[in-house]
């Protein structure tokens, strides 16, 4: 099964997600959801979809071929193991950092990336407002693994962890987490990723860990006197 027919076998488990969002925003008093906002964010969810059918076959064929012909180290047998899995999962989120962080600050790379930030609201629905050519170049943030020898198919499993992961983050109705923000990337986190303050921009890039932004002088704890704007600068 492919990552793609497991993003639209998941697809009923974000709609009901993004339901209870709705409710619980209603029963506080928010309204979460921007009813044509939403629909321009699953209009180009589909539209990433039907894409990756293309681009994921562009990425995990470079992907394979590196590991095939540049690989430094070939041991199956350990990447496959708990401990190889979950090494390979914290490699990922690492390159998914360098990503994500160069895909703010280079041209090419935010002009695909810039598609995810441009709602001006922040709900679940707003991840999945999803780049249709992010994978044309984003492949090459990844080579590190294939020269590390992890197996294509490991890649594409904890690729697919890392993304799904990322759908929780994406909502105001989750409030801070203690400990939890210190570590991972969590909605309190994201939400400042997501915001346009002087104060917010450019910062917190992890997709599981926020401990690289920590690392990489990248992080930015969500200051409840600093209300985060949402969107994109001109």
């Amino acid at each position: 099964m492919s990552a793609g027919q497991i993003i639209v076998l998941v697809t009923p488990l974000f709609f009901a997600l993004m339901a209870l969002e709705w409710a619980v925003g209603r029963r506080r008093g928010r309204q979460p959801l921007a009813l044509a906002d939403a629909i321009g964010s699953l209009n180009l969810g589909l539209l990433s979809q039907t894409s990756a059918v293309f681009t994921a076959l562009l990425r995990i064929g470079l992907y394979t071929l590196a590991w095939q012909h540049l690989a430094l180290w070939r041991n199956d047998a350990f990447w496959t193991t708990w401990y190889g899995w979950l090494l390979a999962l914290l490699f990922y989120d690492f390159c998914y950092y360098w990503l994500h962080r160069m895909g703010h600050e280079v041209g090419v790379l935010w002009a695909a990336h810039a598609v995810h930030h441009q709602s001006q609201h922040y709900n679940l629905s707003t991840a999945l407002r999803q780049t249709s050519s992010g994978a044309l170049l984003g492949w090459l943030f990844y080579l590190p693994m294939a020269l590390a020898g992890v197996p294509p198919l490991v890649f594409v499993v904890v690729g697919l962890i890392d993304l799904l992961y990322q759908f929780w983050v994406h909502t105001e109705q989750v409030g801070r987490l203690g400990w939890f923000d210190r570590w991972f990337c969590s909605p309190s986190n994201h939400r400042v990723h997501h915001a346009v303050n002087d104060d917010y921009l450019d910062k917190n890039y992890g997709g599981i860990l926020i401990v690289w932004d920590r690392l990489f002088g990248t992080f930015k704890d969500e200051d409840p006197q600093q209300p985060c704007v949402y969107g994109t600068r001109g």
